[in-house]
Parts: C-alpha cells; structure tokens; sequence
C-alpha cells in the first residue's frame, strides 16, 4: 500500500494500573490510537481534564481514585469524552453501576481486541456523527462524511467521486460493474473508460490495493480486504 498523508490518529485516555496488561493493550491500540496510559485514577482524572481526548478507557480498580469515581468526577465537570469501562467485576450489577456512573459502554475482562476496537469505533461514530457506515472487510466506510477508517492508519478523506465509486461498489459487493456503467452511475457525460480508471488508482492509492479487484474483460467490483 502507498505511503500517503494522513489525519492525526484520534487520541485516547487509557486509565490501567495492571503493569502488564496496560502497556499490551496501549501498543496494539497503537495501531490506530494515538494512546496515553495512566495507571492510577486520581492521575488519569487530572489527565483527562488537562488535555482533548476522543475516547476513554478505564479500568475499574484504580489506584488513589476508583474507576467509577473516575467517570463520575469527569461527568460532574462537563468531559463529554465517550467513555468505555475495561473490567473484570462482570455481574450484571456492575455493569448497572458503571453506565449509571457515565460510562457509555461496558466491556468485561478477559477479552478480545478484535471487539475492544470495535466498541471503540462504535463509541466514535455516535459522538463524530460520521453518518451510516458500511463495512469493507476491517475498514470502516462513511458516504455522508465522504471518510473511509483504515484499521492501520486512522481516518482517510475522500474526494466526492472517490465516494460516489465506492459507494457503487460497496452497496453491490458480488456485482461486477462495466467501465461504461460506472460512468453512467458516478460521472458526468463529459468523462470517458479512462476516467473511471483513474478514480480506482486514486481509491486504491488512498486506501488500499485490494479494495476494488479488476474483473478481466469486465470491468470492476467491490475487493476482499
């Protein structure tokens, strides 16, 4: 995949005091975080009113300052940040008592990244107001706000045609579209085949190759990412 500009990864508070388990989930959040780690709540408390963030995860066993106390301190002080507890204490009531406290969401330990990004992205979408989203294998595609998130690299802006392509071939992942059905769906008369061709370089280059697959003799469909 092309290097390429991208926005700056959305920063994110992680409130763990596990000395082994916070560091792990500060580097694969890495990917597409830009991550603080504080191990202690009072400390996290203060990070969080010191500095912007777009989301937070906190532990409910804190040092100096309990989780809940934590979400609640920050509420009572107007922090709209979304706000996501990471937990072992799983009993219904607990989770009653965290979203009570302010929490938006509630994940209970042990588990997995591959959900811990995806409540993550959730919680970011309801507070972004990126639109309705359709999923491209692991990214994460937003026609009204013409944005595309890369599970490595964070968020990617589109041009309106870049959208309006990718849109076709999204909405109909097993159709294969002819170059000249492409550019009755998505350009202007005046554009010819070789048009078309260059929206999919500049999809491709933006993104990633495999997104759009080249149908020999057909033209293009949606890729397997």
């Amino acid at each position: 995949m092309a290097k390429i500009a991208q926005e700056a990864k959305p920063r994110l508070l992680l409130i763990e005091d596990d000395p082994q388990l916070g560091p792990l989930i500060a580097q694969v959040l890495a990917d597409a975080y830009d991550v603080t780690l504080v191990a202690d709540g009072l400390l996290g408390t203060e990070a969080a009113l010191a500095a912007d963030f777009d989301v937070m995860i906190v532990d409910r066993r804190l040092p100096s300052l309990d989780g809940l106390r934590v979400i609640e301190t920050l509420r009572g002080k107007r922090v709209t940040t979304p706000m996501l507890i990471l937990t072992a204490l799983g009993t219904v009531g607990d989770k009653v008592r965290g979203l009570d406290a302010g929490a938006n969401d509630y994940l209970v330990k042990p588990f997995e990244f591959d959900e811990l990004f995806a409540r993550l992205r959730a919680l970011r979408r309801v507070f972004t107001g990126e639109g309705a989203v359709i999923s491209i294998g692991q990214w994460e595609f937003y026609p009204e706000s013409r944005a595309i998130y890369s599970p490595y690299n964070g968020r990617v802006l589109l041009t309106s045609r870049e959208t309006a392509l990718l849109q076709l071939l999204a909405e109909h992942p097993q159709r294969t579209f002819s170059r000249h059905q492409i550019l009755r769906a998505v350009f202007g008369s005046d554009d010819n085949p070789g048009t078309v061709d260059t929206y999919v370089h500049y999809l491709r280059r933006k993104t990633d190759v495999a997104i759009v697959t080249t149908v020999r003799g057909q033209g293009y469909r949606l890729g397997q990412l």
